[in-house]
């Protein structure tokens, strides 16, 4: 059974609400694809704009912090470490689900399912491109990794992006991705590790060894600072349906400075 497969089984237990069909924290979660009622088509390029709203206005999605047809637990208060606005987005073939809750689905805080993967997610599609802006606090370069770049990734099925970052959202720097490299992990991509971080639990969102996702040091670029963040689907992903591709819950930051 391929991935679309899977996804297609746990949307319908999320629309139907069976007991007998899997569903969120199941292995095998994550974005519908062909027939769900989340396929709404994709948003139309570049679009965002900027100002488009944060983490704590963000309206979940079937495994976004709550359980069964609760309200979605809300992100933290205090200072805000996720993305703030979306600058645009450049959807590609097959993209589509979580588009009727775009730009909010990527903004604010992630909502990880785990090994289970996560609806709260917006499919990029085969070579889409979103790029995202931090408004309150930048991404500064630390001790260790500075930046999480968290998918709806679960065993077995990896959906590669490539990631780079840009101080004033002109002059961009791109960790090297390798979609091809399987036995190595696919070094230097997002969507290649679970995640763990949600409002729901107790899980540190801002510690790489605690709030899972994917790590990016800007030591490794040779940068001190950044405040946008740009994602692209790599182009190895499957594509199907309205799920295809690279699929965003969230970026946040490691180390940041106020803006």
């Amino acid at each position: 059974m391929n991935r679309a497969s899977l996804l297609s089984l746990l949307m319908l237990a999320c629309t139907s609400g069976s007991p007998e069909t899997p569903g969120p924290g199941v292995p095998g979660g994550g974005p519908g694809s062909d027939g769900s009622s989340a396929d709404s088509g994709a948003p139309a390029d570049d679009t965002g704009g900027t100002g488009s709203g944060t983490g704590g206005d963000d309206s979940g999605g079937a495994d976004s912090g709550g359980t069964g047809g609760s309200e979605p637990v809300p992100c933290p208060e205090g200072p805000d470490p996720f993305a703030d606005a979306v600058v645009t987005f450049s959807p590609g073939e097959f993209a589509g689900f979580g588009a009727d809750r775009f730009p909010d689905v990527v903004l604010g805080c992630p909502r990880g399912g785990g090994t289970s993967g996560s609806l709260d997610v917006l499919s990029l599609g085969q070579d889409g491109v979103i790029i995202l802006e931090f408004t309150d606090l930048g991404i500064v370069d630390g001790e260790g990794p500075d930046l999480l770049v968290f998918e709806n990734a679960f065993a077995g099925w990896p959906e590669t992006g490539i990631v780079a970052v840009s101080n004033d959202g002109e002059t961009w720097h791109e960790w090297p991705c390798d979609p091809d490299d399987v036995a190595g992990g696919f070094p230097g991509c997002a969507g290649v590790e679970n995640v763990f971080a949600n409002p729901a639990n107790d899980v540190d969102m801002t510690d790489p060894a605690e709030a899972g996702g994917d790590a990016f040091d800007l030591a490794d670029l040779g940068i001190e600072r950044a405040r946008f963040v740009r994602i692209r689907d790599s182009g190895r992903n499957p594509y199907a349906g309205s799920s295809g591709g690279f699929d965003l819950d969230a970026v946040g930051i490691v180390h940041s400075e106020p803006l």
